[in-house]
């Protein structure tokens, strides 16, 4: 019965295909909107996630100041730290390798033009050759890493190298830093959390910053079989104690990967929704148009509803057939919808890829998909639910007369 009430349905839409075409465009711009902008925002936290994992999920990050979503540099921080609470945090149990970083922003030229940019000094110690192995930070795709006696030697970030100039670096190319010259080695692959940073060896840094304990943040490794929240918590009691702060007194921050990536994926999550949302306001519009068309639809039909209920048809049977019309409506807007934002989306995951953002994909889910051809069923049928009620009351005997 239910199948023969959708073959009514479609049959009627395909006898007047220029009207269905008119009404759906409300709906199939909406869905469009909504599953591009959900496909490509999943797509971005999927990056993120991704990259957070391989860079492991038992990394701890220290910074001076409040919370944050990740390292900050030390300039742009509340509090201090300095080496001595590098030392702490290695002595901390559960806390595997820790090594700390210098961040400030400068002055950075290459020929004629000069940037801001941010230069990080990172230390080539063991420790900090550890850090960046079992983690995947400062992984290269052209050079080599800095090493321990690198004077004024550079390795740069991937944006850096090819899209912060009018003319991409390469290795062996100068670049100015604060009036002083170096030399890039390195070239990084890319990456979603640091390609945006230029790496001078840490002792340089130290020099040249005029900062020699200063530390703009902390990298820590837990052990395998401990809890990074646990070892996290650890930390941050040992801190309290030797910088002598009373607890919700702190003036630094430990995040644990597990934590930013929940910050990270909450505030997109939220954005996502939020543009989804607004896009969703044209579907209002389709609703209006569907249910515009639905009213015609009745008074067209009207002699064929009083034939239909002479022979026995009830008003539920006609409030069905109309309900299920009116959402067969909004479904092909949504099929139509969903094939376009998905072209639009793969586009912008094209453009994007082309122009070095090579870690963005857009992401379709099954519950994408279904969500969408399911919601714009819903949004048709109670679109037509107004004309379906009047179609359901007309008496037999009026139907005819008109």
């Amino acid at each position: 019965m239910i199948l023969d009430y959708f073959i009514l349905a479609f049959r009627s839409l395909l006898g007047r295909s220029v009207r269905t075409w008119l009404t759906m465009i409300g709906i199939f711009i909406g869905i469009t909107a909504v599953v591009a902008l959900i496909s490509l925002g999943s797509g971005l936290q999927d990056s993120i996630n991704k990259e957070f994992e391989s860079m492991g999920k038992n990394r701890i990050m220290i910074t001076p100041g409040g919370g944050n979503f990740g390292p900050q540099g030390g300039d742009m921080s509340i509090g201090k730290m300095t080496e001595q609470d590098l030392k702490v945090v290695k002595k901390t149990k559960g806390v595997d390798v820790a090594t700390a970083y210098i961040s400030k922003s400068s002055r950075v030229k290459f020929k004629d033009e000069l940037k801001f940019l941010n230069v990080w000094g990172f230390p080539t110690d063991k420790d900090a050759d550890e850090m960046a192995e079992r983690s995947g930070f400062l992984e290269l795709n052209q050079g080599r890493s800095l090493r321990s006696g690198d004077k004024f030697k550079v390795v740069i970030g991937d944006s850096i190298a090819f899209d912060t100039f009018d003319r991409d670096l390469r290795i062996s190319d100068t670049l100015v830093i604060e009036d002083k010259e170096f030399k890039i080695v390195g070239i990084q692959k890319p990456s979603t959390m640091s390609s945006n940073n230029i790496y001078i060896p840490l002792e340089v840094a130290r020099e040249f910053y005029d900062a020699p304990e200063e530390v703009s943040g902390i990298f820590a490794l837990t052990k395998d079989n401990e809890q990074p929240s646990v070892v996290a918590e650890r930390a941050k009691k040992s801190l309290r104690r030797f910088r002598n702060l009373k607890k919700g007194e702190e003036d630094f921050s430990v995040t644990t990967a597990e934590q930013t990536i929940a910050q990270l994926n909450s505030v997109l999550s939220i954005v996502t929704v939020f543009l989804a949302g607004i896009a969703a306001i044209s579907l209002l519009v389709g609703g209006i148009g569907i249910m515009n068309t639905m009213y015609t639809t009745v008074l067209e039909r009207t002699k064929e509803i009083g034939i239909m209920k002479s022979i026995g048809a009830t008003n539920n049977n006609i409030l069905l057939l109309f309900l299920i019309e009116s959402g067969v409506l909004g479904l092909a807007g949504g099929l139509v919808g969903i094939i376009l934002g998905f072209l639009i989306s793969k586009t912008g995951e094209f453009v994007a890829v082309k122009l070095g953002a090579e870690f963005f994909r857009s992401s379709f889910s099954l519950f994408l998909i279904i969500g969408s051809l399911m919601f714009s069923f819903l949004i048709g049928a109670v679109s037509g639910l107004l004309p379906a009620r009047q179609a359901s009351k007309m008496q037999p005997v009026e139907a005819f007369r008109k």
